[in-house]
């Protein structure tokens, strides 16, 4: 049996993975959106802090403190606007305290932990380690989305004919 809760590592690496893939952008690389209804990577950003105390957080404190909790889909499409409007570094830097927090705090906690049980009204019965290896996917989702954009908006065009063979979309 596991000694630690699953996925605590990436979780507290995502931070870093995504400050290291903004360090040669520009404010306007970070607001640069690929077509209208793509996000930019300062509405990933946006989203993410959103997600992480407003989703994530708020799911792990009902898994421990209520017997089976039910939980409603995610719909980020509602927080549109919000992230839009929202200031790309302030994002980050919130995102970063809350992930340190909420890391530091799933450390704390017994392996055993992860039994905790919940009802998602969609997914059905889920896990408190479910849950985790969900927010590992999410993470690992945007990484991936915000990888996409430091591409095509800082690299692809300094690659000239190189850059040619690479069929982006970001």
């Amino acid at each position: 049996m596991e000694e630690t809760l699953p996925c605590l590592d990436l979780l507290d690496a995502t931070p870093q993975i995504l400050r290291g893939l903004m360090s040669e952008l520009s404010d306007e690389d970070v607001r640069w959106k690929p077509a209208p209804d793509r996000f930019s990577l300062g509405e990933v950003l946006a989203h993410l802090s959103h997600a992480e105390g407003h989703c994530y957080r708020l799911r792990v404190d009902r898994f421990l403190s209520e017997e089976t909790p039910e939980f409603e889909p995610d719909d980020a499409q509602m927080y549109l606007e919000m992230y839009r409007n929202a200031d790309p570094e302030d994002s980050f830097d919130h995102f970063e305290e809350q992930r340190e927090t909420n890391v530091e705090f799933l450390r704390g906690l017994p392996a055993e932990a992860g039994d905790r049980r919940a009802m998602h009204k969609e997914a059905g019965p889920i896990t408190l380690r479910q849950m985790l290896h969900e927010w590992a996917l999410h993470d690992l989702g945007h990484i991936r989305q915000a990888a996409e954009l430091v591409r095509a908006r800082k690299y692809l065009q300094g690659a000239g004919p190189l850059g040619e063979s690479y069929h982006l979309h970001p």
